[in-house]
């Protein structure tokens, strides 16, 4: 059993809004799917999902014995296991909608780019952590980034332009926290920006069609622009209150592609309009606020940096869906946390908040 005394600095709030989530997110699929299941079943994603949630929360009470320092003394060990998952991806993984980025085990598949990117920010911390100089010249950043830029590039090959920004995002928030200077971090982000004319001519045509459609959906109704007019329909005909749940129209008829996964948050702004959909970004807010605060009480550099990597990939997750079902972030294959169907983001998300409750119930020392 969990030590009692932990319990005085148990986070309820974020348990609270992610148990909210994964409620909410459990239904919506359930709402979203109705048509082409694996099986006859209407709920069989539901089910899925109901099960591995149980399965992961179990699991975090479990994580909540040991202490999260642990992992400090693992991250050179995960970050070899990281790789070789990524690069067995490239030769036994199996391949749907023209990328490779699954391996079966059994009637279980599994997204090994999902679980790098909680493993990256595992292996950062450590890094980071044995790094006592504050970052003030490129020189001085150019061992992390080289840590980084490996597995991006293995889950970019996949490919997986979505989640290789996860790693991107997850790399600038936990050196901002690590105390790089200010202006070293502006400079690299406006040679970022300047170098995004190049990047281009290494995209894939669905790719570069992707950003295209982006700009002016219209260019491509039927094709790459498909998604995003439909999901903006979606969301506009939920007006105030919603349409109510199962009853849809555009998830419903099968007009919304993609509708228990990537754009679910469509479904939401549809069946439970603004007000639904604003009560879910809350809730989105306060486990993002909660996190934040996690890594400011932090009682080690460990656990502030480990803390501030699971909250900037909650928050570029967050982001980038919901801006992409609105039409004003280009659409990146990137799931809703706890929302979304996927066994693999599932349980990555629900493993990372485990993580930051071990680090919230361990800012002190146990009292008595």
């Amino acid at each position: 059993m969990i030590d009692r005394r932990m319990f005085r600095n148990i986070d309820f709030w974020m348990i609270l809004a992610t148990v909210a989530l994964v409620g909410i997110g459990i239904l919506m699929i359930g709402s979203a799917t109705h048509i082409n299941t694996p099986s006859d079943d209407r709920y069989w994603y539901v089910q899925r999902q109901g099960l591995f949630a149980l399965m992961n929360f179990i699991l975090i009470l479990v994580m909540l014995k040991f202490d999260y320092r642990i992992l400090g003394s693992l991250g050179n060990v995960l970050y070899g296991i990281n790789l070789l998952m990524l690069v067995a991806v490239m030769f036994v993984g199996q391949s749907a909608l023209g990328a490779q980025r699954w391996i079966q085990l059994g009637p279980i598949t599994l997204q090994p780019s999902e679980f790098a990117k909680l493993i990256m920010i595992i292996s950062l911390a450590h890094l980071l952590d044995a790094r006592e100089d504050r970052m003030k010249s490129v020189w001085d950043l150019l061992p992390v980034a080289a840590f980084v830029v490996v597995p991006f590039l293995l889950v970019l090959k996949q490919p997986d332009l979505g989640t290789s920004l996860v790693f991107l995002a997850i790399l600038l928030g936990m050196v901002f926290v690590a105390g790089i200077d200010g202006k070293l971090l502006l400079r690299i982000m406006g040679a970022g920006a300047a170098c995004l004319p190049v990047f281009w001519l290494f995209l894939k045509d669905y790719q570069k069609s992707r950003l295209t459609v982006f700009l002016d959906p219209n260019v491509d109704p039927l094709g790459a622009g498909y998604h995003i007019i439909q999901s903006k329909i979606a969301i506009g005909s939920g007006q105030l209150f919603g349409k109510g749940l199962f009853n849809g129209t555009q998830s419903q008829l099968n007009f919304l592609p993609e509708n228990h996964t990537d754009f679910i948050f469509a479904v939401i702004g549809e069946e439970l309009g603004f007000v639904g959909s604003v009560a879910i970004l809350l809730l989105y807010l306060l486990l993002l606020y909660r996190g934040v605060q996690t890594a400011k009480q932090a009682r080690d550099k460990f656990g502030t940096l480990l803390a501030a990597g699971i909250t900037s990939m909650l928050a570029f997750h967050v982001l980038v869906n919901v801006g992409m079902t609105i039409g004003i972030m280009p659409v990146t294959g990137i799931p809703l946390p706890f929302m979304s169907y996927g066994v693999s983001a599932l349980t990555t998300n629900l493993v990372s908040i485990g993580i930051l409750l071990n680090i919230q119930s361990r800012r002190q020392k146990l009292m008595f």
